[in-house]
């Protein structure tokens, strides 16, 4: 791998975790609204978990993608490198 591939590998990884911040951000700040409105307007009656739970998941689906099994991104280069020896062999 040279250094113009490294350089792009390693983009898309730090691509991918801010991708995740900027995910974990909007969700922390609107979930906090929700429960807000829900306090003040129907205190007796708690909705905002359901939103919260159903988008938590996806949330933790996300950092998992991204911090726990990253290896769809050495799969994915080593997917490309292949192709790109296939179609250079060919031409």
């Amino acid at each position: 791998m040279d250094h113009s591939q490294a350089y792009q590998s390693a983009k898309k990884r730090v691509e991918a975790k801010m991708s995740f911040y900027t995910h974990f951000s909007v969700y922390v700040v609107v979930i906090l609204l929700l429960a807000i409105i829900n306090l003040l307007t129907s205190p007796s009656v708690i909705w905002f978990h359901w939103p919260m739970f159903g988008w938590g998941l996806a949330v933790v689906i996300h950092a998992l993608s991204v911090f726990v099994l990253p290896g769809r991104f050495a799969v994915t280069e080593k997917m490309i490198e292949k192709e790109m020896r296939k179609s250079h062999k060919q031409s």
